[in-house]
């Protein structure tokens, strides 16, 4: 049994609010010796199997840490991180145009990440949105306790004392399951907030033609979005067709073509 094994074992059990859980049990160990889960036991809900590194070991009692919060930790690390890469690319091709084709496969690197890092947050989101509801049906009950407690002093069932008890008891739940939910909300809101679009910088177009163009609208007329492309046509029939499609005469104007990964960038 290792040193850290001996450390931990009958000490108390708090979630990170507080609330206590109970005493660990035993563990359950790899075959190089490392703990793998620990047994907590919790009364009358039986013996709960947590995962080692959803517990923080202090001097007093150990500290459980649910499993949405690291999952969205980590999420929230790694798609920061593409993100930032992603921008960083762009940003190295704005200035260097002949960095392109070395930068292609860099981007289908990142690009492939953060489609997988956007799964993986849909399934955290609907843990998170499990977890809310899972909360507000212990606030249910938590209040009907308390009312009923309320209803038992007022027919002198129970003693002041014995009500003001319950009263502080299920304050704290109660407290303690705000803070829960309000951490999840902002989980929610900096996942939802953090995209590609917010963290890439507004850019001159004539840093990179084309690229950081605005995107036309599903309502522009069709011609508008599709110039026809440079021909040796005299100045007249050029200008007869500028009438005719109502592009702006700055849009005639050849640009230097896109490469694939660029307009890919553009459209995620």
């Amino acid at each position: 049994m290792s040193n850290c094994e001996v450390e931990i074992i009958g000490k108390p059990v708090k979630d990170m609010y507080g609330a206590p859980m109970g005493k660990i049990l035993g563990t359950s160990t790899d075959v190089d010796g490392s703990i793998q889960t620990v047994g907590i036991n919790c009364g009358s809900e039986g013996l709960k199997q947590i995962a080692f590194d959803q517990l923080v070991v202090q001097s007093e009692v150990v500290i459980f840490i649910p499993k949405w919060r690291l999952d969205s930790q980590r999420l929230l690390k790694q798609k920061e991180l593409v993100i930032r890469r992603l921008n960083a690319l762009m940003e190295i091709v704005s200035d260097n145009d002949s960095m392109k084709s070395d930068a292609e496969i860099i981007h289908e690197k990142y690009n492939t990440k953060l489609m997988t890092l956007q799964r993986t947050e849909f399934e955290i989101s609907s843990e998170l949105d499990n977890r809310v509801v899972e909360i507000e049906e212990q606030e249910k009950s938590v209040k009907v306790l308390l009312f009923d407690a309320k209803v038992q002093l007022k027919s002198n069932e129970i003693s002041q004392e014995t009500f003001d008890h319950v009263q502080s008891e299920t304050d704290e739940m109660l407290q303690h399951m705000k803070h829960e939910k309000d951490e999840i909300s902002k989980v929610k809101s900096r996942l939802a907030n953090l995209s590609l679009e917010d963290m890439i910088p507004e850019v001159s177009p004539s840093a990179m033609p084309g690229t950081y163009l605005p995107q036309p609208s599903d309502d522009e007329p069709i011609e508008t979005r599709l110039p026809e492309p440079p021909s040796v046509e005299s100045s007249s029939q050029k200008s007869s067709e500028t009438q005719v499609m109502t592009i702006p005469a700055q849009e005639q104007i050849p640009a230097e073509p896109e490469s694939d990964w660029i307009k890919r960038m553009n459209s995620q």
